[in-house]
């Protein structure tokens, strides 16, 4: 039995990691992408880099503790413990939302279609890694 903390950040962790291996040396790849996710009322500002050094800086301010029985300060934990592992810039804001629940919704939604683009290839720089110290 592990507790929701543990277990949402050691999911962080996981799938991090496993983003971070699935990119290999990054060749080709877009590196940036961001964009803004309406859900509902809630409006998700998202904005990743590639980068080859982890950091999340969200502002999601909830407006309550609590998603059913999930608490809401697990959604920053698993952005760090995600941002961290994976070796990504994560920026995260709420632009506006009252629905706790359709904020978190939205900050993953978001963050998977940022993640969907910035991992992308772009195929006239296929060979090459979107850096100009030539590594990621």
């Amino acid at each position: 039995q592990v507790d929701d903390h543990h277990t949402v950040e050691d999911i962080g962790i996981a799938l991090g990691q496993a983003f971070q291996l699935a990119l290999g040396d990054k060749r080709g790849i877009r590196r940036y992408a961001s964009l803004c996710l309406p859900m509902d009322e809630a409006l998700i500002l998202c904005a990743v880099d590639v980068s080859g050094r982890g950091g999340y800086y969200g502002e999601l301010d909830f407006p309550t503790e609590k998603i059913g029985t999930f608490d809401t300060q697990l959604v920053h934990e698993f952005m760090e413990a995600f941002a961290v592992n994976a070796k990504l810039t994560l920026h995260l804001r709420r632009l506006s939302g009252r629905n706790s629940h359709h904020i978190a919704e939205g900050a993953f939604k978001a963050l998977g279609r940022a993640l969907r683009e910035a991992a992308s290839v772009e195929e006239a720089f296929r060979d090459e890694i979107p850096s100009t110290k030539g590594m990621l």
